[in-house]
């Protein structure tokens, strides 16, 4: 019998899996799943799997803000390297450098655009080629900050609070998940998100140690998560274990949201 956590003859696809929190992720399901493909944009997934030495995942190049191409795409990967059963989507977008006064509404659009659309069809293509077999997996990236807003005080000096439009996005991502869970239920697919915490990238811990003390005093632990910590919650959503969870939320923010 296989264990109950095992993801060992799945195939998972991690989408913006080159990234921070997403090459925890890929790197640990290259271990794990019979086999794993890393989308990100072109050279990102290639340097990863070359960088981890990793064997069971493939490296697949696509900018999906060309989102007239995303259905061909799904379909050429699949028809290389067979349907998913689970599916993790990281992507996101941002106007990171402009504070609310400075954001304009086409900065504001633009980052709906850059973040939801492709979101939509991404998911709603994969969902509905799963819809045949009957079964799959799929985890969308929240974000503590698509729950509840940035605290103005913890970023200081020249450091800009999240921005707005991130955070409605992700709120957005949430109830997409929701949506999903529900119009996908009957055909056996299940829709989750993750909602992480703060899980700064390692150029920020190093360079800005202040602000780093100002975001662990905001959670229950008292520290800021790393990114190994993020993969067991989306791995255990991508397992036979989670066979009866969906539309659900799980956060992972060391307590950032309880208080």
């Amino acid at each position: 019998m296989k264990p109950w956590h095992s993801l060992a003859e799945k195939n998972v696809w991690v989408v913006g899996g080159a990234g921070y929190l997403g090459s925890a992720i890929t790197t640990a399901l290259d271990s794990e799943c019979a086999r794993t493909v890393c989308i990100d944009l072109p050279g990102k997934s290639e340097a990863l799997v070359q960088e981890k030495a990793l064997q069971r995942t493939v490296p697949a190049a696509f900018d999906l803000t060309a989102t007239d191409g995303i259905e061909a795409f799904i379909d050429q990967t699949v028809q290389a390297h067979g349907l998913p059963d689970g599916v993790v989507y990281l992507v996101f977008a941002s106007s990171r450098n402009k504070r609310l006064a400075e954001l304009t509404k086409d900065d504001f659009q633009q980052t709906l655009d850059l973040a939801l659309p492709p979101a939509f069809i991404f998911c709603r293509a994969i969902a509905d080629r799963m819809s045949v077999r009957g079964s799959g997996s799929v985890v969308l990236f929240s974000s503590m900050y698509g729950v509840v807003a940035p605290d103005p005080k913890i970023y200081r000096g020249i450091l800009k609070p999240n921005p707005i439009d991130y955070g409605a996005t992700k709120a957005a991502l949430l109830q997409m998940s929701r949506y999903f869970a529900v119009h996908y239920g009957p055909a056996g697919i299940r829709f989750n998100c993750v909602t992480p915490g703060p899980f700064s990238n390692p150029s920020l811990q190093k360079n800005d140690p202040e602000f780093m003390a100002e975001l662990s005093r905001k959670t229950a632990l008292g520290r800021i998560g790393q990114s190994a910590e993020v993969v067991g919650p989306t791995l255990f959503l991508l397992t036979d274990s989670a066979s009866f969870v969906t539309g659900h939320s799980l956060v992972v923010d060391g307590g950032w949201t309880i208080w």
